[in-house]
């Protein structure tokens, strides 16, 4: 049994992007015990993945003496015979110090260069390990127990709002809400976002039935992370600013819209998935990658209209 502690990143979409690296990893050795470290969000992509035996959640910045914290939470796990985090927090590089591990490995940039994330978390991998595997697609193993689903003659459309990341990132309510209105009719609509997210949810939701759209469902605030994954895995379509959601959707091969503005599609657009229309203005400012517009005008996203997303739309079905 080959024991391996990995310590994943925060964000769910970052998460999500190191599942071919840890595929690979697993692909190293017939017989890998996997033990997960990291939020309490995250993490839970992994709830059903057959080589996770454990999945801890990291609470340290709960604590008073974080570090202290750390430096217990490393010796309780017990010995592994690698430890690796994709952070490049110091806490993180102390946690891997601590832990009782002969390989150990600290995830950092190798390349310079404008490339995708999963690459640049499969070149950590094969630094570590000192081999040479291609990063393939996204893995995400489901919940074998099917999670209830919505059940319904028509196509499903999802639609994301959100991102956790900072409002930057967001596209307005109500050019969703003409997005979903003018595919009502073919689709039946599942608003999703997360706990912060049921505002800009809620405003979605009431452009739906200000134009008498009843065929939707508001599940912002309402998924655990295993549910999100279930229901975005049975989607017809998706239209989604970039984030976590849009990784999932990514490793399910789901057709999907992505709009982005402040952040870099070249490094954090959907990995592998054919079915995937980026839409973007390409101005100057872009990327800034700021959380909030730093010139005020927000035209990365103000100038992408319903009309842009639907014509997106066109070209994937």
């Amino acid at each position: 049994m080959y024991k391996v502690l990995i310590e994943v990143p925060t964000w769910l979409g970052d998460c999500v992007m190191t599942t071919p690296a840890i595929e690979n990893i697993v692909n190293l050795h017939s017989d890998v015990d996997i033990t997960i470290f990291g939020s309490a969000i995250s993490t839970r992509i992994f709830e059903h993945h057959p080589n996770v035996q454990r999945i801890v959640t990291d609470d340290s910045r709960k604590q008073k003496f974080r570090i202290f914290h750390l430096y217990k939470q490393a010796r309780q796990l017990g010995k592994f015979d690698c430890a690796i985090s994709f952070r490049r927090t110091l806490a993180s590089k102390l946690f891997v110090w601590f832990c009782h591990a002969e390989l150990k490995g600290n995830y950092r940039r190798y390349a310079k260069r404008a490339i995708h994330q999963v690459i640049r978390y499969n070149d950590f991998v094969n630094k570590v390990f000192k081999v040479n595997t291609s990063a393939s697609q996204l893995a995400i193993y489901k919940n074998p127990k099917p999670v209830n689903t919505y059940k319904s003659d028509k196509k499903l459309l999802g639609i994301n709002p959100g991102a956790s990341y900072g409002s930057a990132k967001r596209w307005y309510p109500e050019e969703f809400v003409k997005v979903a209105s003018e595919l009502a009719s073919q689709y039946d609509i599942v608003i999703f976002g997360g706990p912060g997210e049921t505002d800009i949810a809620a405003d979605i939701e009431q452009g739906l039935i200000d134009s008498r759209i009843t065929n939707y469902q508001n599940l912002a605030g309402k998924t655990t992370i295993p549910e999100l994954i279930s229901k975005i895995s049975n989607l017809d379509l998706f239209i989604t600013g970039d984030s976590g959601p849009m990784h999932v959707a990514a490793a399910f091969q789901v057709p999907t819209v992505a709009i982005f503005g402040p952040t870099k599609d070249d490094e954090t657009s959907q990995w592998m998935n054919e079915k995937s229309i980026i839409v973007k203005k390409n101005l100057d400012c872009q990327p800034c990658m700021k959380r909030t517009c730093p010139l005020e005008h927000h035209d990365c996203m103000n100038l992408i209209k319903a009309v842009d997303v639907l014509d997106a739309v066109k070209q994937l079905n």
